[in-house]
């Protein structure tokens, strides 16, 4: 928008280089050109300011398919001006000399014009077209045709316009039937995706599995390692209550030989002592066989005297005397009899 500021009765307007202007007076054009500075009288002058600039215009289409079905066409056309004196001759770009602004909107105008033709071209093809290829290829397809029937439309080039690009970003149904396409592709997904926690599951089952036959494998193997420790430990205790046995028994048989040798000793002790003895006797008793009657009685009395118990007073009359020495020689005699 050219900037305009007042000094007296008198305007001045700059532009900037993005802008062409054309002036005129009474009818005339005076001057014209890109960022064009001058002071003018705004009682008899006419000003007009074009955009030379590239403009972008989004734009939006809705049709319908070879199958009835309903798409929207979304994108941007980008056009400029090629020449501002014709442009100008066809839409009124006039400007408010005081504030600079267009008097009507010649922008909308130039893109209510490239929108109709662009919207034309692109339902020219969808309509031929079914929904998947419409949705699939739409984007290029309609881009190349847009971009063609523009830049060969003689009404756009006799207007001093020009489309440079044009660029279709989507191509889509209406919401519900948008969720019906979907459906199929999320139902494959679902599957898939339930198909993988099945999967999941049954290797978490399997491992599982695994893990308690491994458990069940090494329970069994211990079992059998107790039941051989079990054994062992059977077999070692009878080793042990064997071995103890025999020595109990071997100790009972030393302790019973050893007995029996002490008492076989004993034995021959004794009958060596007895016989002795018994020799003695034998021997002692020659010997009083030989002695005279008189030393027999004195023994016998002697003999006689040591079994008698001490006596302190002791009266002996004739009568008492003469059965006493016959007790003895009788004594003495039985005891030679007997030895």
């Amino acid at each position: 928008m050219a900037d305009i500021t007042r000094f007296l009765f008198l305007r001045h307007l700059r532009g900037d280089n993005a802008s062409f202007v054309l002036q005129h007076r009474n009818g005339k054009l005076v001057r014209a050109g890109r960022g064009l500075q001058f002071w003018f009288m705004p009682l008899t002058a006419t000003i007009a300011e074009l955009p030379m600039d590239d403009r972008e215009l989004p734009v939006l289409f809705h049709g319908r398919t070879q199958d009835f079905q309903d798409v929207a066409v979304q994108g941007v056309i980008t056009w400029r001006v090629t020449d501002p004196r014709v442009l100008a001759d066809r839409i009124d770009f006039g400007i408010d000399t005081a504030k600079g602004a267009w008097l009507e909107q010649p922008l909308e105008k130039v893109a209510l014009l490239i929108t109709q033709l662009a919207q034309q071209l692109a339902w020219d093809w969808v309509s031929q077209q079914a929904l998947p290829t419409a949705l699939v290829e739409g984007a290029r397809e309609i881009r190349a045709r847009v971009l063609g029937g523009l830049g060969a439309d003689e009404s756009l080039a006799a207007m001093g316009l020009e489309v440079s690009t044009v660029r279709i970003s989507d191509v889509s149904p209406t919401s519900e039937l948008e969720r019906a396409l979907q459906q199929p592709t999320r139902e494959a997904i679902q599957q898939d995706a339930d198909k993988a926690t099945f999967e999941r599951r049954a290797l978490a089952v399997e491992r599982e599995r695994a893990i308690a036959e491994n458990e069940l494998q090494n329970q069994i193997e211990l079992a059998k390692r107790e039941e051989d420790l079990i054994a062992q430990r059977g077999e070692n205790e009878r080793r042990r209550v064997s071995l103890e046995a025999d020595a109990a028994r071997i100790e009972t048989e030393a302790r019973v030989q050893r007995e029996r040798l002490q008492a076989q000793a004993s034995a021959d002790g004794i009958r060596e002592v007895e016989g002795a003895k018994v020799e003695s006797e034998r021997e002692r008793i020659g010997i009083y066989r030989d002695l005279p009657s008189g030393v027999m009685m004195g023994l016998a009395a002697r003999e006689l005297a040591g079994q008698l118990p001490p006596i302190e007073h002791l009266s002996i009359g004739p009568d008492l005397l003469t059965g006493a020495l016959t007790r003895l020689a009788q004594a003495g005699a039985q005891h030679l009899q007997e030895g």
